[in-house]
């Protein structure tokens, strides 16, 4: 048996309004789509000579800003160097990056995983560093041509590097989901794998196990969304698997590229080691303090913390509090939907010698539980079978927590509120409005249940017979007979109530 260990290295692309060392507008796309070609380029960018960089102000400040939300340890004093190396994308034939002194070294992100008894667990994925750097440009492939985009050039990244201490392709996977909304909640970037704005090189090697020592590892490049980072990982623990069984172990650092189509890892070359790139200080760009960046730069409140108070402060279970924080915007929305759902529990009215805060306490959990589920199950369902982002929905967080009230009340039964919320989905109305207008109400006056009730006894003789000599589950039946006479606008449990007592008489 063999243990994988896999390092990632992560860049990330800063969202500021100019590159990192020029004045160039940072952006790949506008309101009527991809920018064209070499658009948003100048000399500093495109590497011509005489020119000197400038650093963006703004990029350091987000550096610190993630740094701080990674544990990290600051280097006050920091500086840039040159990375040299050859490539078309490359105009000056180096990179401007940071080599011995980066802004951060260590730190950690903590992540949920699951342990051997499937209970849940953190673990803490220890990081080597963070450093900014400018990006490349594009290379656009075309038969036998080499095209370039000098549009990315110069735009800011921060690169994280974790140490060693993934085990499986599953944790490497919940580590970039993780990291990613990390940056949206500080938002600094929108991470989105598919433009390329947070890009993964994955490094793995295989031990045998119980074994402490490393081995040559393998760096997995061309890895362009979550789903590829763990195939391609899972891939290379088949591939390498079956080298250590055959004696022949990975003996060379080396680089493989992940083809999607083929779902396979294929050898590109050796690897570089950092002698290779002959680092040495950016003689156009002194060292920075970040002292004064450091005392200025506070952070919000982050996912893992939102989470956590989600479920302490309005009751929802681990599995809706994440999925209604994994999105700043539904987290946003849930905030409003619960400060109004408070707000309606306050105004409730003491009850069977019941103070407000006896009320408020009894039923926050339930309301709470009731609230999770619609929002996670029934509303994230429709808005996805409509193709309906939150950022366009209609219903507000005010209109959601009546509508949620409703059925609390019992007002309307949860059919009939499925209904209604498809409704609410199109016209975006008030809800008890459309309940009203739609005839989606339950029936609540006792004479119109007790006829119905009396009418399903009446024309279901044999079943009551059956019923009254024991064969009890047919109470089921009854009850949706009754429901189907009165178009499901009473409840069922209502229903049943009534039902026991006549029939037990």
């Amino acid at each position: 048996m063999y243990t994988p260990v896999i390092g990632l290295e992560i860049h990330i692309q800063l969202k500021t309004k100019s590159k990192m060392f020029c004045g160039c507008e940072n952006r790949s796309e506008t309101v009527y789509g991809e920018v064209p070609p070499n658009t948003f380029v100048c000399p500093i960018c495109t590497g011509q000579p005489g020119v000197l960089p400038v650093v963006n102000q703004q990029a350091l400040e987000w550096a610190v800003k993630m740094c701080k939300a990674l544990h990290g340890n600051f280097n006050e004093i920091s500086k840039f160097d040159r990375k040299h190396y050859f490539y078309p994308d490359l105009p000056k034939g180096y990179q401007i990056s940071q080599y011995d002194v980066p802004v951060m070294e260590k730190g950690y992100l903590e992540i949920e995983t699951i342990g051997e008894n499937q209970q849940q667990e953190f673990k803490k994925i220890e990081l080597t560093r963070m450093h900014l750097e400018e990006d490349a440009a594009k290379n656009i492939h075309q038969s036998k041509n080499t095209l370039v985009d000098f549009n990315r050039a110069g735009a800011p990244l921060i690169e994280i590097v974790t140490q060693p201490v993934l085990t499986s392709p599953a944790e490497a996977k919940v580590f970039l989901q993780e990291l990613r909304l990390l940056a949206r909640y500080l938002n600094i970037s929108s991470a989105d794998m598919e433009k390329g704005e947070l890009r993964c090189d994955a490094n793995i090697s295989l031990r045998p196990e119980g074994d402490a020592k490393f081995y040559p590892k393998t760096e997995i490049k061309n890895l362009n969304s979550f789903k590829s980072v763990e195939r391609a990982l899972e891939y290379e623990i088949q591939r390498q698997t079956k080298l250590w069984n055959d004696g022949n172990p990975p003996s060379t650092l080396s680089t493989r590229g992940w083809d999607e189509i083929k779902q396979v890892t294929e050898e590109q070359r050796v690897k570089e080691g950092a002698e290779d790139y002959r680092y040495f200080p950016e003689p156009d760009l002194p060292a920075f303090s970040l002292t004064e960046i450091i005392k200025k730069v506070s952070l919000p409140e982050l996912p893992r913390a939102r989470r956590t108070r989600f479920v302490d402060e309005y009751g929802l279970s681990r599995a809706d509090a994440k999925i209604l924080t994994d999105d700043t915007a539904w987290a946003n929305f849930t905030e409003q939907v619960f400060a109004e759902a408070w707000a309606w529990l306050n105004s409730l009215p003491e009850m069977d010698g019941q103070t407000e805060e006896d009320i408020i306490k009894k039923n926050r959990a339930k309301l709470g539980r009731l609230a999770g589920g619609w929002l996670t199950s029934k509303l994230i369902g429709l808005m996805a079978e409509e193709k309906i982002d939150i950022r366009i929905l209609k219903i507000t967080p005010e209109n959601f927590a009546e509508f949620v009230s409703l059925i609390y009340t019992n007002k309307i039964n949860s059919t009939n509120a499925l209904a209604l919320l498809k409704e609410m989905l199109i016209a975006g109305e008030d809800p008890t409005q459309i309940m009203e207008e739609k005839r989606l109400g339950q029936v609540t006056d006792e004479n119109t249940l007790a006829k119905a009730v009396l009418t399903v006894i009446r024309l279901n003789t044999e079943q009551v017979k059956q019923y009254q000599s024991g064969k009890t589950v047919l109470i089921q039946f009854l009850i949706g007979k009754v429901m189907k006479e009165t178009e499901g606008k009473v409840d069922p449990q209502a229903v049943k109530k009534l039902l026991e007592k006549k029939l037990n008489r």
